[in-house]
């Protein structure tokens, strides 16, 4: 059974120069203890769908579709009943964990409201929960720490001690909204080894917002690539790194700086993301995709279904696909 069933959620934001589509007829699923990676540039629609499933969208957003949590549409919740799902059932890691947590509170005490609020634990029992779970976040002298403020953590920390609030009341559905952005590449290993050992040891499903395909590889079972808003293509962690369908998601993989290869000039992709209050007729990445055929200017290319649970928004269909290595791989 399904843990998370999101189908054609549309999320778009009344502005005075017009209707901006932020994101456009997503569809995915999810089950317990497993990880989507969500990926895509700057503007691609990520942080968005997840704004829309916690219910936090600004107040000129509006929301189409559905997001089925264990069977109950949670986007036609009020905002009483969501508050009883948000934190118990579903809970989101910020991006920046500095303006996340209040600089002006102790740690302990914001963790703690946590489970009184939720969990209408005394503050001796609250206490000693956020010590465990700082704990099983692996923040050294857990106890002391309890009584520092955000600022006396390092950045590695205090993404660790967001982390540890977001599972404080055990969440089957835990949202990372680019969780390492700020850290440097050991802590962001740190932080995802953590992550995998946490979703193993509470079976929580895990949405992973990114556009470090690294993290992506480290961590997610299946991959959804966004662009302007819409699906490109959907699949398995392995099938759209090992053999990939779209040109973006082709454009992404080789944009990666690889240890085998010195002194070559690294791929990019041209051109810049379009302006989502005007976008082109036809496909989005039309502009900026190496194959362009006459289809893709005069409609969006419909997500099709092809192989085992895979999809794709695009007319154009490789003859030979490559993977990131360079190999060959059946089509």
């Amino acid at each position: 059974m399904q843990l998370l069933d999101v189908d054609n959620l549309r999320v778009r934001f009344t502005t005075p120069d017009g209707d901006v589509t932020a994101v456009n007829n997503m569809t995915f699923s999810l089950k317990a203890g497993e990880t989507l990676g969500l990926v895509g540039e700057s503007g691609s629609g990520k942080s968005q769908t997840a704004f829309a499933l916690m219910g936090l969208l600004a107040k000129n957003g509006i929301i189409e579709g559905s997001a089925r949590f264990e069977g109950q549409n949670i986007l036609a919740l009020s905002e009483a009943e969501l508050n009883r799902i948000r934190a118990q059932k579903i809970a989101m890691i910020f991006q920046d964990p500095m303006t996340s947590l209040n600089p002006y509170m102790k740690v302990g005490p914001q963790l703690m409201e946590v489970l009184k609020l939720h969990k209408g634990m005394s503050k001796k029992e609250a206490f000693e929960e956020s010590v465990k779970m700082l704990d099983a976040v692996k923040i050294p002298e857990a106890r002391k720490r309890m009584s520092m403020y955000p600022h006396e953590f390092s950045g590695g920390m205090r993404q660790r001690v967001m982390i540890a609030m977001a599972l404080l009341c055990r969440p089957k559905l835990l949202i990372a909204d680019e969780p390492t952005t700020a850290l440097d590449v050991t802590v962001q290993a740190q932080i995802m080894e953590l992550l995998n050992e946490l979703k193993t040891e509470f079976n929580t499903a895990i949405i992973m917002i990114t556009h470090d395909l690294g993290v992506v590889a480290g961590i997610c079972d299946k991959v959804l690539v966004m662009y302007a808003g819409r699906t490109m293509e959907y699949g398995t962690t392995n099938e759209v790194f090992y053999d990939p369908r779209h040109p973006y998601s082709r454009g992404l993989l080789a944009a990666i700086p690889r240890l085998d290869t010195q002194g070559e000039t690294l791929p990019t992709i041209p051109g810049n993301p379009p302006n989502l209050l005007s976008l082109p007729q036809g496909c989005p990445f039309q502009e900026r995709c190496p194959h362009v055929i006459p289809p893709c200017q005069q409609e969006a290319p419909p997500l099709e279904s092809f192989g085992e649970g895979r999809q794709k928004a695009c007319f154009w269909t490789p003859d030979n696909p490559v993977n990131t290595s360079g190999r060959e791989v059946a089509a």
